[in-house]
């Protein structure tokens, strides 16, 4: 699917997700990495928000599925949310107890953006997308859905629904397994999972992003082609209710997932129950 903000409030509401990327170290190695494991080409523009004025746009048949930057600090991805206007979404960011560090930076056809972080530290951008803005999702290769990786699963709920007017809902029991889903007038939008022990204590707050994997390959072929690739798996494939997921990691180390939406266990039931299947 490609989301067209010609009409930037109906397409994209103030809180849902408008752009996904990812700061690294090495884009070159970075750049062949997804290009190889999940068909991305490239188109370089110049951005004004980038110290170094370059962006890298990364695309999938010819549709925008996310952006890169060269960063000296560590490399990672965050998600861009919509915003009707960057300038009181800054102070409200503040006001909530985050913080702003960089912002709000104008760019062409009336574009503008915002660097901040949560309360527990998380980065987020606030970003007002321009009308035509392009950005393609829920097809293979490109974005799915993001989970905030926090450890304090009712504050992030509180500071988010104050700044987008997110609804929760528990997907887990709330104590071994904490998972949120925020929404929208009812339609979910992003998700707060609280990290387990299976995360170090010190692991800080961080956005995992979720890529669609091409169902003829699946996710656990995904995931082994990315360690072949030079990424890493952080999370052996697994199932889920919404399909089976891999958390991997690139060459410099960003976290990322992939998830095959028809791989489930609820699909697989239906296809051994199908009669008419042979």
């Amino acid at each position: 699917m490609v989301v067209e903000a010609g009409a930037v409030t109906e397409a994209l509401p103030a809180g849902a997700p408008c752009w996904v990327e990812l700061a690294t170290n090495d884009e070159n190695r970075v750049a062949a990495f997804y290009a190889a494991l999940l068909g991305w080409e490239y188109r370089v523009t110049v951005e004004s928000a980038v110290a170094t004025g370059r962006y890298v746009v990364a695309t999938r048949d010819g549709f925008s599925v996310a952006g890169m930057y060269p960063t000296e600090g560590p490399s990672g991805w965050v998600p861009h949310i919509t915003v009707s206007d960057t300038v009181s979404g800054a102070e409200r960011v503040r006001q909530l107890g985050g913080d702003v560090t960089a912002g709000p930076i104008e760019l062409a056809r009336e574009d503008s953006l915002v660097y901040a972080l949560d309360p527990a530290g998380a980065p987020l951008v606030l970003r007002t997308p321009p009308v035509g803005w392009l950005f393609t999702t829920d097809d293979v290769g490109a974005y799915t859905s993001a989970d905030l990786r926090t450890h304090d699963g009712p504050g992030a709920d509180e500071f988010y629904r104050r700044l987008f007017g997110y609804g929760s809902e528990q997907l887990g029991d709330g104590a071994e397994i904490d998972y949120a889903e925020w929404s929208l007038d009812g339609r979910p939008v992003l998700y707060r999972y609280v990290m387990g022990p299976e995360y170090p204590k010190d692991t800080p707050a961080h956005w995992l992003i979720y890529f669609i994997a091409d169902p003829a390959e699946g996710t656990d072929a995904t995931a082994v082609r990315a360690l072949s690739l030079g990424g890493g798996i952080v999370v052996e494939p697994h199932d889920t209710r919404l399909g089976r997921v891999a958390v991997l990691s690139d060459p410099c180390g960003a976290i990322f997932a992939v998830i095959d939406h028809l791989d489930s266990p609820e699909n697989r039931r239906a296809a051994v129950e199908d009669p008419d299947d042979d």
